[in-house]
Parts: C-alpha cells; sequence; structure tokens
C-alpha cells in the first residue's frame, strides 16, 4: 500500500543526528531509506553533526579491540558485538569489514558533510564516507583523502579541500552538537520528526515507517 501524501501537504522534516563511526547510524539509515520506500511518503532530511569520540586522534594506530575498549567495552564483548554489528548491516544490504576499517577523529568527516549540504549534496555526501568507512578501509579523517570522496559525488574537489585545509565548518559542527545535547540527545542515531517526535536508535523499518503514516495522516488532517 502506497501512503504518498498530497504534494499541498510538504514533505516531513526528518533531522538526524548521527556519527560516521557509528555503525548503528549506517544501518538506521538504510532502515529509515526503507520505510521512506516502502511508504512512499515524501521527506526532507537533514543530517546533524554528533561526535561519538571527539578525543580519538587522527591517526589511530589500535586494532577494533583497542577502540572498543576505550568506548568502555571489555575485551570478552567485542567479538558477539561486532558478530552482532556486522549480522545487523548485512540485513539491510551492508558489507561491513572491520578488518580493514580505519579508526579516525571524525571531525573533518563532519565539516565535509556541512559543506556538502552548502552544496545541496549533503545526503549523497553522507552515504559516501559512511560506505568508504564501514566497508572500504577509507581514512575518512585526512584532508586529502576526504576531498577524493567529495569529488567522488560530483563536488569541486579543490573547494572542498580548501575548506577542510581552512577548517571553515567547525563552528558550524559543534553548535548542531551543543543543539542535540540542550535537546537531551545523549547517543546516536537519533532522529527527530517534524520538530515533535523523537526516535532514538536504529530502529526497525516498521517502526519508521508508522510514525511517518502518523505525521503523514496528521498533515493531510491539518491540510484538510
Amino acid at each position: 500500500m502506497n501512503d504518498t501524501t498530497q504534494s499541498a501537504t510538504g514533505p516531513i522534516k526528518v533531522d538526524v543526528w548521527s556519527d560516521i563511526a557509528c555503525p548503528w547510524c549506517y544501518i538506521g539509515k538504510k532502515k529509515f531509506e526503507a520505510a521512506v520506500a516502502e511508504t512512499g511518503i515524501p521527506v526532507e532530511v537533514e543530517y546533524h553533526a554528533y561526535e561519538l569520540a571527539p578525543d580519538l586522534p587522527q591517526e589511530f594506530e589500535g586494532s577494533e579491540q583497542d577502540y572498543l575498549e576505550i568506548r568502555g567495552f571489555t575485551a570478552d564483548q567485542v567479538e558477539p558485538l561486532l558478530a552482532r554489528i556486522v549480522g545487523a548491516a548485512a540485513q539491510v544490504g551492508l558489507r561491513f569489514d572491520y578488518d580493514i576499517l580505519r579508526h579516525t577523529n571524525m571531525l573533518k568527516g563532519h565539516q565535509l558533510i556541512r559543506f556538502a549540504k552548502e552544496q545541496g549534496m549533503q545526503l549523497e555526501m553522507v552515504e559516501r564516507i559512511l560506505a568508504a568507512h564501514f566497508e572500504e578501509g577509507g581514512h575518512v579523517g585526512r584532508n586529502e583523502d576526504l576531498a577524493d570522496l567529495a569529488a567522488e559525488v560530483g563536488l569541486d574537489r579543490e573547494e572542498a579541500l580548501a575548506a577542510l585545509r581552512e577548517n571553515r565548518f567547525v563552528d558550524d559542527v559543534r553548535a548542531e552538537e551543543a543543539h542535540a545535547h540542550r535537546l537531551g540527545i545523549r547517543g546516536v542515531p537519533f532522529y527527530v520528526f517534524e520538530e515533535r517526535y523523537g526516535v532514538s536508535g536504529a530502529q526497525d523499518t516498521s517502526a519508521f515507517a508508522q510514525v511517518l503514516r502518523k505525521l503523514s495522516h496528521e498533515k493531510r488532517g491539518t491540510a484538510a
């Protein structure tokens, strides 16, 4: 059944706080997109920065186990946790590869997403950075590597590189993170629908679809 709303009601605004380093953010992204496809309800999505490990260096030399132990997990928790993440990713068509994944500070990556937003290509940039990080072993903390990714989605590489070198969007990233804390967001992914409904975590597609249908119904009623 297609629940496409009348264009007169406008798309449903969805603000998403996420981190490039968060596997559940990528998994949740795919589940949310599946809900949009299933319902046919138009949405306007905007991504906002939230760093889970802002103190991580750009060149983190440790293993996945080292990283997760920094995040508070014990050694015996790591293997089952990664198995669960990889399995959940596979269910939504993603192939996470923790053998080649490279951890890094994500401030530069979030700045590139802000740059792409100014160019009207934020969604494409978010997807490309996440794929590079989780599936390709790309380094998403270096200016040059990020500029290459920008070029791949159609952005001007030199303009992107200049913005990254100048830290042009660092204040935007910090402002988004501060706003998240004011809203009481303490983990990601976190979805805010129409500035009214908050959904935390990589929920099932059906949960996202339920929220979209509820809001679509409300918007149609308001427009009537």
